[in-house]
């Protein structure tokens, strides 16, 4: 009320009515000062001008097409009652030629009224910005994607010349495409194509793949049904791995190695919101395959939904809290636990063996006036890996335990460089720890794994809010013999990243 004492009527009851319509929406951000809330409230007076214009432009068509029609009973009774010319009919009048038009018209006036000429974009449902459009549509088909690129130089390759060539990389080009079939069923699948192209023998380079492909049954706000294949909701990078969504050309080292993006299984579940901005997804997926594991994690267990073996299930599970009283400010944890055996192993004895794979993670994110910060925290454990080592030969021995972690820092610099600007540029900064075999069965010595320290700083460039423009340089101190294959040393990479 003392807001509204402060502005004309009209702006208040323009201010009360976009409230009430996007009421379904998340809470915009809360203004900081007084004029910030003017401009608000301004914007929002237009928006609900040009909808009444709108509004009215539709309702006068319909009245002049609904007055055609009338119109074109009486000529066309006309017509029919009338002889035909050397046994031929009329060509179609010019009067069922306007009404067709003006009926066009109309009907592309009713669905701006619905489909706006910007697309939003808002993550939804653990989802990235660009892979929630399905949910916006009022009905039938969605598109959208993403797609990043890179140079990467090798500026310390320590001599090998092999692993450490510098490369230039389509990395993925990505295309969501959903189907809403009503207001509450929602096919929501994305295809990825990794490196360009993928070949045959020599020239193999990339693949593709299916990321997800499930179906959302929208129940109630508080539990709705998923199922299909799924990204497992752990970390921040792999349900939402859209690269204007973070800093860096390369994801976080942790949510690769620990949390072993990009991770997908077969399953179904439940996701909702328990109470405002506490959020969960909990599933049911098929277990992971120990006998693929080694000694840089488990990343080679994933089913991915390929004729994943299911002999063994397991369970995982994801709470979110962003607190209303915090703005900016979100808070998590998940974990994934389930055998991995797929009856595929056996004991010494020849027996089967179970291999309970466990994988706990917390995080926290903070976005406060152009300030971003992250950090996160893993740790691992599977059980029984004395039978398992025997299997990676001279590479060293699995890890029983292992563990990662990453804080980051970054500012959007662009207000004080040009204020008038809704462009972006973020400098920001990184630091990694994680060990793949901090851990190992008794009897057995650490051999060769990833035991890493991370140091990097870099900057993001959005012109618009779908492109990033991004450079970085990373400094990677192993403290193990880096296995065969993973590239190490310096690293310096320039890309860019788009979302659609």
């Amino acid at each position: 009320m003392i807001i509204c004492k402060q502005f004309k009527p009209s702006a208040c009851l323009a201010g009360a009515i976009s409230l009430a319509l996007g009421s379904a929406d998340a809470a915009p951000p809360i203004p900081n000062t007084m004029e910030e809330m003017w401009k608000i409230v301004q914007q929002q007076q237009k928006e609900i001008e040009a909808l009444k214009a709108k509004t009215a432009q539709n309702e006068a068509l319909q009245q002049e097409v609904n007055t055609l029609k009338e119109q074109q009973k009486t000529t066309l009774v006309a017509v029919q009652s009338a002889p035909a010319v050397n046994g031929k009919t009329e060509p179609r009048s010019e009067l069922e030629r306007k009404t067709d038009v003006l009926a066009t018209e109309v009907e592309r006036l009713k669905t701006q009224l619905f489909i706006p000429e910007s697309r939003e974009y808002k993550s939804q449902y653990g989802l990235g910005p660009a892979a929630s459009n399905v949910y916006r549509v009022n009905r039938g088909i969605s598109i959208g994607g993403y797609g990043e690129a890179m140079y990467t130089n090798y500026a310390d390759p320590r001599g090998d010349s092999a692993t450490n060539k510098d490369t230039a990389d389509l990395e993925r080009a990505v295309i969501y495409l959903g189907y809403k079939f009503n207001d509450w069923i929602v096919l929501n699948n994305e295809f990825e194509f990794e490196h360009a192209s993928t070949g045959e023998g020599a020239e193999e380079k990339g693949e593709i793949s299916v990321e997800f492909s499930q179906l959302d049954f929208l129940l109630n706000p508080k539990y709705n049904v998923r199922a299909g294949l799924m990204l497992m909701p752990m970390g921040f990078i792999n349900e939402m791995h859209e690269p204007t969504t973070y800093h860096g050309n390369h994801r976080p080292d942790v949510e690769r190695y620990i949390i072993p993006s990009t991770w997908r299984e077969m399953g179904a579940g439940l996701f909702g919101e328990i109470l405002p901005g506490l959020e969960y997804r909990a599933y049911a997926v098929n277990g992971l395959n120990a006998a693929n594991f080694s000694n840089i994690g488990i990343k080679e267990g994933r089913g991915g939904g390929s004729n994943a073996q299911a002999e063994d299930f397991a369970f995982t599970a994801r709470l979110d809290y962003s607190p209303n009283f915090v703005p900016g400010l979100m808070v998590g944890a998940s974990t994934f636990q389930g055998n991995s055996s797929q009856k595929n192993l056996v004991d010494f004895d020849g027996k089967g063996v179970d291999f309970y794979t466990q994988l706990y993670e917390g995080h926290l994110q903070y976005k406060y006036r152009g300030l971003e910060l992250r950090a996160l925290g893993a740790w691992s454990r599977i059980e029984n890996t004395e039978f398992l080592n025997p299997i990676i030969a001279g590479d060293g021995p699995i890890g029983k335990e292992s563990f990662g972690w990453y804080v980051e820092a970054a500012h959007d610099i662009m207000p004080f460089v040009w204020k008038e600007s809704s462009q972006y540029l973020a400098p920001f900064v990184r630091v990694e720890r994680y060990d793949t075999v901090a851990a190992v069965a008794s009897g057995f010595e650490k051999g060769s794994g990833l035991d890493r320290w991370i140091y990097q700083a870099g900057l993001s460039y959005k012109p618009i809010d779908n492109i990033v423009i991004k450079a970085d340089y990373r400094n990677i101190r192993d403290r193990k013999l880096v296995p065969a294959g993973v590239p190490f040393g310096d690293e310096f990479n320039l890309g860019f990243g788009f979302i659609y």
